[in-house]
């Protein structure tokens, strides 16, 4: 039985995010597996984390820049410790090095945050994703956190690909640890029980803040033209006011908020809309549709890790129409011809029901497929048998030990002066 401690940069919603539900994951395997888990954070109280307590985890709230957490890491005496994306790698890995140096590290980064900054830029700066600067100093960050850390959980298998062809990240460090996909509903909907299009992201996550002002600005009032008694639904946590005041009831645009039940609310909707410009990892809002049989229309950035893709796809979405259960449409808004695709697909989805059986038949093979994606040993297992073997796991990573003799002092010593400070 290992003694698992995990230092979470915010604290678990997993009705929040897919970044909630796949630490809820972690924690819950490792709770199924009688590790002892305890989880530390930082972080402020939130009002929809989950109640870690009823899955027997001890919860600590730690400060920053204080040796208070290495008296306490001590008193925990982790067999691993995992890090909650590579921010909180970045500040307590190296008091976790120096009071538990034989815990095995494991950076969880939920998706590549370099990844999708430099998405986001290249979407500022010129309006296609595709063109992202890879090498940015973000990018050198996350990466030097990746290698010095003894193995890094990676949700997508196109992020796996980045990391080992792009970034030159040693496959031992890595461990494909995909999305978990929830249970599919009981109940089955029909095309004629259905009505409406959704949407559903948390608005702090700025992919899908920025899907939002589009459809509202661009996208909603073509389809709407083209179908005037439809509504798009608009759910998501933390709405600011900012996005409640986008609601028109007229425009049937409607800002719905928090979702209590998602399974209910898409397996309600007759189409799930999610126009992506930029982005990385695993879309949830996705997965949720195709587990609730319900049609999508998104873009490459949104069945980026859930099928298999290439560059190509990038520029031609059209050739993964017919494996993906609804429609792939290009990123690139601002053209005309792009948002008379969008029209054209909504249209065809919403009123004709042998195509949106065909796409709703289509998400349960689109599903199977992604589930079956495993890795061939279990988290739980790999966690063991790292611990095992730690020290000559250690010896074959020479970035590792190169990173650790320089980059971390910087940080180190500044985190100390805050400290010495503050006092």
């Amino acid at each position: 039985m290992l003694n698992v401690v995990i230092i979470g940069y915010v604290w678990p919603e997993p009705n929040s995010s897919a970044a909630g539900q796949n630490m809820q994951s972690i924690i819950t395997r490792c709770v199924s597996n009688n590790f002892n888990v305890s989880f530390l954070t930082a972080a402020s109280e939130s009002e929809h984390k989950a109640d870690l307590s009823t899955l027997g985890v001890d919860t600590y709230s730690v400060a920053l820049n204080c040796s208070s957490f290495n008296t306490l890491i001590e008193k925990l005496k982790p067999d691993v410790v995992i890090f909650d994306r590579y921010m909180t790698e970045e500040q307590f890995s190296w008091r976790v090095r120096e009071s538990c140096p034989d815990a095995v590290r494991i950076l969880n980064t939920e998706d590549m945050h370099s990844l999708r900054q430099a998405r986001h830029d290249a979407v500022k700066r010129c309006g296609d994703a595709k063109y992202a600067e890879l090498n940015s100093e973000l990018a050198q960050r996350e990466i030097a956190a990746i290698l010095r850390s003894d193995l890094t959980l990676i949700i997508s298998e196109s992020e796996m690909a980045l990391l080992t062809e792009h970034y030159g990240v040693p496959k031992a460090q890595l461990y494909y640890h995909p999305l978990v996909v929830g249970p599919t509903p009981s109940y089955s909907t029909t095309f004629e029980e259905r009505a409406h299009f959704i949407h559903i992201g948390n608005f702090r996550h700025a992919p899908n803040w920025d899907a939002v002002l589009h459809l509202k600005q661009t996208l909603w009032p073509a389809i709407k033209k083209a179908l005037p008694h439809a509504e798009l639904h608009i759910y998501g946590a933390y709405p600011p006011k900012k996005a409640t005041q986008l609601h028109n009831d007229k425009q049937g645009f409607l800002v719905k908020g928090w979702a209590e039940d998602v399974t209910s609310l898409m397996a309600s909707a007759k189409v799930l809309i999610a126009p992506l410009r930029f982005g990385a990892g695993i879309k949830g809002k996705l997965l949720d549709a195709m587990r609730c049989s319900t049609p999508s229309i998104t873009t490459w950035v949104g069945i980026e890790g859930i099928i298999s893709t290439s560059k190509n796809d990038r520029t031609e979405c059209s050739s993964q129409t017919d494996v993906w259960p609804g429609a792939v449409c290009s990123t690139d808004i601002t053209k005309p011809e792009v948002i008379e695709d969008y029209v054209n697909q909504a249209v065809s989805l919403y009123t004709n029901k042998d195509v949106w059986e065909s796409a709703s038949l289509q998400a349960k093979n689109t599903l199977d497929i992604f589930s079956a994606k495993q890795p061939d040993i279990s988290l739980t297992d790999k966690m063991i048998s790292l611990k095992k073997e730690i020290d000559g796991h250690r010896k074959t990573l020479f970035m590792q030990s190169l990173l650790w003799h320089q980059t971390l002092n910087a940080s180190k010593y500044m985190s100390q002066w805050i400290e010495a400070k503050n006092k």
